[in-house]
């Protein structure tokens, strides 16, 4: 019979070996998951001795991992903002730079409009809108995506999050013209498909072949979900309402000039950790 250490350093040696850069973390997860324990009650429990079972449990997850299936689709969970979020194969795993655009949210609502009303649009897990409304407790929330499967997701992440009491969840495409019953907004934040159908086969295979592609491609040129929402959303948007995107790196100067073609009277850039250009605001 084994530690939880011994198995965990047999994991984490694994998942070194075959280039797995954040071992050390995915190995403490895998285990946590076979375990049916939290991170942090697998680390308290590192010294006792464990079953056969969650040795052999702990293999079969590994298996999938060294196989190039992502540790947030094994376990069915992800932190997003330092929250739960609960991940399947048919949502995005929640990413750090997308927490700059939640970062840019908050900033420009703080002080301002403490009680807005957020539309997240291309929603997926409803990350965004779960980590806008955990920081900001008077919001109101309208999470919007055009997959059905996807919401259910959010529904799920709203309700973990204990935020199914000010939100609700909207089925509609992004790239059409707004149900008509939906109501204005003063925020409204998006972090749609961004990167050009010719660059999907260039993704790392963890990506491209797990996560949905169709949450990923933005048409020929990566801008086609900007210009639909700029074109039919913008007008949800009353005077000094804001509009924020999540870009893609070399996308910020393009979109920029479109919320400014569109009628947005200034917009500005936030960069993330790496000095890249990540998020565009634009404010009617």
């Amino acid at each position: 019979m084994k530690t939880y250490n011994d198995i965990l350093i047999a994991t984490r040696n694994a998942l070194r070996d075959a280039g797995v850069e954040a071992y050390q973390l995915e190995a403490r997860i895998l285990l946590a998951c076979a375990a049916g324990k939290s991170t942090q009650e697998l680390l308290r429990d590192m010294r006792l001795y464990t079953t056969d079972q969650v040795e052999r449990d702990t293999a079969a997850l590994t298996v999938r991992r060294l196989a190039g299936e992502p540790v947030a689709y094994i376990t069915g969970s992800w932190e997003f903002h330092g929250l739960p979020m609960i991940v399947t194969p048919d949502v995005l795993i929640p990413r750090m730079d997308t927490e700059v655009l939640v970062d840019a949210a908050i900033k420009l609502l703080t002080g301002r409009k403490m009680d807005a009303r957020v539309l997240d649009l291309c929603c997926g897990s409803g990350c965004i809108a779960c980590a806008i409304g955990h920081e900001l407790p008077a919001t109101r929330l309208v999470c919007v995506d055009i997959s059905a499967s996807a919401l259910e997701v959010c529904r799920k992440n709203l309700a973990q999050n204990r935020l199914s009491g000010r939100s609700y969840c909207l089925q509609a495409d992004a790239t059409a013209s707004p149900p008509m019953s939906i109501g204005q907004f003063d925020m409204i934040v998006a972090n749609p498909p961004y990167i050009a159908s010719s660059e999907i086969l260039e993704l790392d295979a963890s990506v491209r072949d797990y996560e949905p592609i169709w949450a990923l491609d933005g048409g020929e040129d990566g801008l086609k979900f900007y210009k639909a929402i700029i074109k039919h959303w913008k007008s949800l948007l009353p005077p000094r309402g804001i509009l924020l995107f999540e870009v893609g790196e070399g996308q910020a100067e393009t979109v920029s000039e479109m919320l400014l073609s569109a009628g947005f009277r200034a917009t500005a850039c936030t960069r993330d950790t790496l000095g890249v250009d990540r998020v565009v605001a634009g404010i009617m």
